[in-house]
């Protein structure tokens, strides 16, 4: 087993940021002023696996959008930290809130307001476009972009490190 995955062997909660991670960094501003976001069946379906595994996860995000609400709501995500300009300041209530140090919690973003909380955590994860800035602190880079499976990859990495892999894709498989 390697570094990374001896870290992903102790993860507890999954804190993700939104734009650029869960999707693939677009924004979508309708007429309307609505806000549109696309996000991958995969990733979701990841989440869906990890969380029955009994990993928690968390969304600490920059911006606000109601889109973020609905994805969270879907995917069964309570703990929503939106508008935390300062993530640090999140991601310390959620090392609190969910009653877990920081080295049992992973962080995945892709851009220098990630750092704060990447810098601290147990696993600190990126995708393909990210800063440079932002991959020279991370401890793992996806191969899959994001918006389309780097969440789900991130998932499954922590999952074969666990041991709950194997459980999660029985049900697929028999």
């Amino acid at each position: 087993m390697g570094p990374v995955e001896e870290r992903a062997k102790r993860i507890k909660v999954v804190m993700f940021d939104i734009d650029g991670v869960m999707t693939n960094g677009g924004l979508g501003l309708g007429d309307d002023g609505q806000e549109y976001k696309t996000f991958h069946s995969h990733d979701g379906l990841g989440l869906k696996m990890l969380r029955a595994t009994g990993i928690q996860m968390a969304i600490v995000t920059a911006r606000t959008s109601n889109v973020v609400l609905k994805r969270a709501e879907n995917i069964k995500v309570t703990n929503i930290y939106q508008g935390a300009e300062n993530k640090l300041v999140a991601f310390n209530q959620l090392l609190k809130d969910m009653n877990v140090t920081a080295e049992e919690c992973a962080f995945m973003g892709d851009d220098v307001v990630d750092l704060p909380p990447m810098r601290r955590c147990g696993l600190a994860v990126t995708v393909p476009h990210a800063t440079a800035l932002v991959k020279e602190y991370a401890h793992y880079t996806t191969d899959r972009q994001a918006g389309f499976g780097a969440v789900r990859e991130l998932c499954e990495l922590i999952m074969k490190a666990q041991g709950t892999f194997d459980g999660q894709m029985a049900r697929f498989l028999e």
